[in-house]
């Protein structure tokens, strides 16, 4: 990994929602989990969710994918 990733990937998780959205992601494991399930467990509102995530998936730490109507998340452990 190059300094200038490690830096944008260190600086998404050095806010305390998305790094418990991370963790949850990580812990979730290849499945990942559903953006609506993050927010319920997070208690985060809709709008203030999708802008975390956006952050950790524009850092590569998160990926999605679209299944029907919903979004399912994982963590990219490549990265």
């Amino acid at each position: 990994m190059k300094s200038s990733e490690a830096v944008s990937a260190l600086s998404a998780l050095a806010h305390d929602s998305r790094l418990a959205a991370y963790r949850l992601l990580v812990q979730a494991g290849d499945e990942g989990l559903a953006v609506g399930e993050i927010g319920e467990r997070l208690k985060l509102p809709g709008a203030t969710l999708t802008n975390h995530l956006n952050v950790l998936r524009y850092a590569g730490l998160v990926r999605d994918v679209r299944e029907g109507r919903s979004i399912r998340c994982r963590a990219d452990y490549a990265r």
